[in-house]
C-alpha cells in the first residue's frame, strides 16, 4: 500500500472516531436527560427552506411524537385510517429514506383536544427495541426490523384530552404515566379529582407488569417523567399534583399539591430544585426541593410565580436561569434560585414544541414553523431565526451533528 493510500485511510479513520465522540443518541422526549439538553457541538445556527437543509422525508397519517435518534436509525409513530391504525415508522438517518412502517395496533378513535393526536406519545428506545405508547393506552415494543416483540393493554386510557405523555425508559422497566379521566362520568377526573390515576411499570423485555402506582386524588395530566438523583428517583406530575417516586417499587416517596389540571409541560431538575408549571385554574411555577418524604406542599416549596408560567412548551433550565414560554407566547428568563423574572420577551407565532439546549445556544421552534436561536443569559440576546414555514407541534431532535424536526407531513434533517 502507498504511503499516501495509508494517510488517507487514516484520515478517515480519525474523521470517523471524531464524529463518535461528539454524536449522541436521542433515545426518548426531551433527549437523553429528558430536560432538552444536548452535548453535541458544531451544530448549524442558521437554516431556511433552502439552507442547510440535508433530506426531507415524507411521513404517512398524522401525529406528534418527537422523533427520536439511535445511531443511523430515526423512530417516530403516526396514525392512519383517522387515528384507527397505529403505526411506528423506521426512517434512515443518513439519507432520510424509509425503511420500514409497520401498523403495530388498531385501535378505537375518540375525543382529544384539537393540539393533540392519536400518535403524540414520544417513543423510547434502549438500542434493542423501541417502545411505543397510542392514543388507547397500548404499549408496543417492536424490534428494529419493526416486528412485534410484545403488546400490553393493561391500562385502557381515556382522557377527554387525549394522550399526551410520554414512556421513559429506567433500569429494565418501560413507564408511563396515565392522567385520565372517566368514560361515563364527564367532569370526574376533569374537574373533579379522583384517584384513578396510573403510573404503569412493565418489563422491558416482555412487557409484564412490575408494578402501579398511585397518585391518590388528581386530574388530567400529560407530563412526561424524568429520573432523578442518579436515577434513583421518578418525578411524575399529573393535574393537582407533583410527586417523586421510587422507579423499582412505585412507592410514592413524596407529593406536592399543584392546583390545575390538564398540565402539559414537563418538569426540569437543577441544583438541587425541581421546577415544575401547574394547569387550568390556578397556573403557578413553583421550585421543589428535593429530599422531601411524604406530604411536603408546606416544607419543601422554594418559591412560587404566578407570571410567566409555561403552558404547552417545556421548562428549560441552564444555570443559572429557567425559560418559560407562557400561553400568550411571552418567553421569560426566570432568577432559577429566587423566580424573580430577569426579562421577557414577546414571540411571533405559537408554541407547543419545547425548547432544547446544544452548543452554548437556545432553540425555540414555533408551530409555523420558524426557530429561534439564542444566547442563554440576563438579556435577551436573538442570534437567528430559521424559517421552514411549515406546520411543527413536535419538539426537535439533536443527533449526529444535526437537528430533526417534525411538521405535519414531513421530517426534516438539518445540518451543516
Amino acid at each position: 500500500m502507498k504511503h499516501s493510500s495509508k494517510i488517507s485511510i487514516l484520515f478517515i479513520l480519525w474523521l470517523v472516531a471524531c464524529e463518535s465522540i461528539r454524536s449522541e443518541n436521542w433515545t426518548r422526549f426531551r433527549g437523553p436527560s429528558g430536560q432538552g439538553i444536548s452535548s453535541e457541538t458544531d451544530l448549524p445556527v442558521t437554516w431556511s427552506k433552502d439552507e442547510n437543509i440535508k433530506w426531507t422525508a415524507d411521513l404517512p397519517g398524522q401525529g406528534w411524537s418527537s422523533p427520536i435518534v439511535f445511531e443511523d436509525h430515526i423512530f417516530l409513530t403516526a396514525a392512519t385510517e383517522e387515528g384507527v391504525s397505529c403505526r411506528v415508522i423506521c426512517i434512515n438517518r443518513q439519507d432520510g429514506s424509509i425503511a420500514w412502517s409497520k401498523e403495530v395496533h388498531r385501535q378505537k378513535p375518540g375525543p382529544m383536544r384539537k393540539q393533540n393526536s392519536y400518535a403524540t406519545p414520544t417513543p423510547v428506545t434502549d438500542g434493542k427495541l423501541v417502545y411505543s405508547v397510542f392514543y388507547d393506552g397500548t404499549v408496543i415494543a417492536v424490534d428494529f426490523s419493526g416486528n412485534i416483540v410484545w403488546k400490553n393493554n393493561e391500562v385502557r386510557f381515556f382522557s377527554l384530552h387525549g394522550l399526551g405523555a410520554s414512556p421513559i425508559l429506567a433500569n429494565g422497566q418501560i413507564i408511563m404515566p396515565f392522567d385520565g379521566s372517566s368514560r361515563e362520568e364527564t367532569q370526574v377526573g376533569w374537574k373533579v379529582p379522583w384517584e384513578k390515576a396510573v403510573i404503569l411499570s412493565l418489563d422491558a423485555d416482555d412487557g409484564s407488569v412490575r408494578w402501579k402506582g398511585s397518585r391518590g386524588k388528581s386530574r388530567v395530566g400529560h407530563v412526561t417523567p424524568i429520573l432523578v438523583d442518579d436515577d434513583k428517583q421518578l418525578i411524575s406530575a399529573g393535574g393537582d399534583r407533583v410527586q417523586g417516586f421510587d422507579p423499582n417499587t412505585g412507592e410514592r416517596i413524596w407529593s406536592i399539591y399543584s392546583q390545575g389540571e390538564g398540565v402539559t409541560p414537563s418538569p426540569v431538575v437543577g441544583d438541587g430544585l425541581l421546577y415544575t408549571s401547574s394547569g387550568f385554574e390556578a397556573p403557578t411555577l413553583r421550585a421543589v426541593r428535593l429530599g422531601g418524604k411524604g406530604e411536603v406542599t408546606n416544607s419543601h416549596i422554594a418559591w412560587e410565580q404566578k407570571n410567566g408560567v409555561a403552558a404547552l412548551a417545556s421548562l428549560l433550565y441552564v444555570k443559572p436561569y429557567v425559560y418559560s414560554i407562557s400561553r400568550d407566547n411571552i418567553l421569560h428568563c426566570l432568577d432559577a434560585a429566587t423566580g424573580d423574572i430577569v426579562w421577557r420577551e414577546r414571540l411571533t407565532g405559537t408554541y407547543s414544541a419545547s425548547p432544547i439546549y446544544a452548543d452554548g445556544r437556545i432553540y425555540i421552534l414555533s408551530a409555523e414553523g420558524e426557530t429561534l436561536v439564542l444566547r442563554p443569559g440576563a438579556k435577551y440576546d436573538e442570534i437567528a431565526r430559521n424559517d421552514i414555514s411549515d406546520t411543527c407541534n413536535a419538539s426537535m431532535a439533536i443527533s449526529q451533528g444535526n437537528f430533526y424536526i417534525r411538521s405535519a407531513k414531513k421530517l426534516y434533517c438539518i445540518g451543516k
